[in-house]
This record gives C-alpha cells, sequence and structure tokens, in this order.
C-alpha cells in the first residue's frame, strides 16, 4: 500500500505541473506595469507596398464613361465563382517582374509602391496618352483583400481572405476560430514576403505591447504559425480537473495490476 501511496503522490505532482498555467491562456496582459491602469497605446501601421503575385482592383472612371469601358474589365465567367475567384479573374495580378498590363496602357511597374502611388502613375499615364484634364479622371486602386494562411496549433488552418483594407492579427485569428488552450500565444510567428525574400517575425499575443509591433497588422500573404506547447506532445489535459481525471485513470489500473500480481 505504500507503494501505491507514493505512486499516487508522484501521479498527483505530474499531473499539476503539466496543467497549462491560466497566464499563458490569456491575451493582451498588462506586463509592463504593475497596476490596472490601462495604458494608452499607438498602433503602429506603415503604408503596405506592393509585392510580387498581389491581386490589384484598378477602376477607372472619366466624365464620359464609355469612354473607360476597355479599362474596367467585366467578369463573364461562372456566375458561380467565388468572390475570391472573380477577383483573381478580373484583376491585376502582379507579375514575377513587379509589373502587371493594362489595356492600351501597357506594362506598369509597381512593384514596392502603396496603392495611392499606383493611383498617381496610372492617372499621369492617362493623362498623358489617352485623355485630357477635363476628362476629370479619378482611379482607384485596391487589393482584392487580404488573403493569409494559418496552420499549426490553431482551430482553423488554411488560406482566409478578409475583405477589408486593414486587419491586425486578433482578427485574423478569430477569423480562423480562435488558439486553443494548447497553442503557444507567447511566440506565433509571422512569415512575411519581402522584395528580398522571405522573413520569420515573432509576436507575443499574451503582451498588450504587442499592439505597438510593426506586425499587429497583417499583410497580404502572411502565413502565420502558432506553436503547439509542451503539454500538448506530453498528452495531458490543459487544466487540473482533466489531468486528475487521467491521474484517476491510470491509478486505477494501477492498484488493479498490483492486486492482480499480490493474488498470484
Amino acid at each position: 500500500m505504500k507503494n501505491a501511496f507514493f505512486i499516487t503522490i508522484i501521479l498527483m505532482q505530474v499531473a499539476l505541473v503539466s496543467c497549462i498555467p491560466y497566464k499563458d491562456t490569456l491575451y493582451l496582459q498588462n506586463k509592463a506595469q504593475a497596476t490596472d491602469s490601462i495604458p494608452v497605446i499607438v498602433e503602429q501601421q506603415k503604408p503596405y507596398r506592393v509585392q510580387i503575385n498581389d491581386i490589384l482592383n484598378i477602376r477607372i472612371k472619366v466624365t464620359d464613361q464609355e469612354n473607360a469601358e476597355i479599362f474596367n474589365p467585366i467578369g463573364e465567367g461562372n456566375l458561380n465563382a467565388t468572390a475570391g475567384e472573380r477577383a483573381y479573374f478580373d484583376g491585376f495580378t502582379v507579375d514575377l517582374h513587379g509589373k502587371i498590363r493594362i489595356p492600351e496602357l501597357g506594362e506598369v511597374s509597381v512593384l514596392g509602391y502603396t496603392v495611392k502611388d499606383i493611383e498617381q502613375i496610372i492617372t499621369q499615364m492617362l493623362l498623358e496618352d489617352q485623355f485630357k484634364e477635363t476628362a476629370n479622371i479619378f482611379v482607384t486602386v485596391k487589393l482584392t483583400g487580404l488573403k493569409y494562411t494559418t496552420y499549426g496549433e490553431i482551430n482553423g488552418k488554411g488560406t482566409k481572405i478578409l475583405y477589408q483594407e486593414r486587419a491586425n492579427i486578433f482578427e485574423a485569428i478569430a477569423n480562423s476560430g480562435d488558439i486553443p488552450d494548447t497553442g503557444n500565444k507567447k511566440d506565433v510567428l509571422i512569415i512575411r514576403q519581402y522584395a528580398d525574400g522571405q522573413k520569420i517575425h515573432h509576436i507575443d499575443l499574451t503582451d498588450r505591447q504587442v499592439m505597438q509591433s510593426p506586425y499587429y497588422y497583417i499583410q497580404p500573404n502572411d502565413m502565420i504559425y502558432v506553436k503547439p506547447l509542451r503539454q500538448k506532445s506530453w498528452g495531458t489535459g490543459t487544466n487540473a480537473l482533466q489531468n486528475i481525471s487521467a491521474v484517476a485513470t491510470i491509478l486505477s489500473l494501477v492498484t488493479t495490476t498490483i492486486l492482480l500480481f499480490n493474488r498470484l
């Protein structure tokens, strides 16, 4: 019986140690200050610069709109296509050389420019080659949604598209079903595309200072990887109750085994 008692003590200690700490499951903790006051945090976001494989939605309006129809593609394909599929076929994809092809204007270099820059470039080209200032040219350029991919220890894995101009990491994760308790919120990886290749960035979602991070807002083609906590690989529960239940099952098995051996 002494052996059973010691085994019980050891298993209980393992159960408590293998629990996921409550603080590791919380977002936006105030780690920098000991008070309960909420400091004013200024969100930082630099203008996005177009990368290869981005899809741009370009619309051109002039006084006599019939003269601008050639510049504005209209989908004539499958009416059952999704919004993302229509954006792909009707939009202007940035090729490997950082250019897009616009009817009448030809190739336009857009790599590294903001959408506001591209609007000005296209407007200037139209004034030089197609229209006069009296045409009242109005050009709008937008990204066809924020496409990103989530994988790892997250409820909704896969590629998602948010049809809005900007979204932060919490919006992206919420749209993907949130991170379970077994996911490491302290070290989430953002794999981001740049002109010179991909880079990996680390952010701590449990610290409210993440709102000041330059990676707080996602960008098109971001990949978000959530690592599992060690407790995931141990196969234990996420809280004490689950672990005690597991310990009780193991203890019952150990006790039964000891009794069987004693009868032999």
